[in-house]
């Protein structure tokens, strides 16, 4: 059992010892090495393909990088998946898309706006995920 002055020196031993190990792995992951978002390859197509897919609500029903609804596929890696081709032939469709039951709604978008979408959808699949081929919800799976 530990006394009063022995339990408070080791409480605070751990704090500073807990916080230094903090401070070193911030400064870490802020080193330009470390940087596995590839955001300099943000342009104003990437930009436009991010606002079409948020007024759409797209993560409504897909997910990237497992974050948004299961009901349909996932599509961080998308464009390797399928290819720029499906996509397009997806989002310039003019009937409503319902493979397996589903329906995705009818965008009929425009060569501009299907091409920022696709241009997102690439820059989204060249983030590195450290070896994680696709980020998939179990959930999801059969869904594909």
């Amino acid at each position: 059992m530990l006394s009063k002055s022995q339990a408070r020196a080791f409480f605070l031993g751990g704090t500073v010892v807990t916080f230094l190990i903090f401070i070193g792995l911030t400064i870490y992951s802020f080193q330009p090495k470390n940087d596995q978002t590839n955001h300099g390859q943000i342009d104003a197509k990437v930009v436009r393909g991010k606002e079409i897919w948020e007024a759409n609500n797209c993560m409504g029903c897909h997910t990237i990088l497992g974050e948004g609804a299961y009901y349909a596929p996932e599509l961080t890696k998308v464009i390797e998946r399928r290819g720029e081709g499906y996509v397009k032939a997806v989002l310039q469709s003019p009937i409503p898309w319902g493979p397996r039951g589903r329906k995705m709604v009818k965008y009929e978008m425009n060569n501009e706006d299907t091409e920022a979408v696709i241009a997102y959808l690439k820059w989204i699949g060249n983030i590195d995920l450290n070896g994680f081929e696709r980020v998939v919800s179990p959930l999801a799976k059969d869904k594909e």
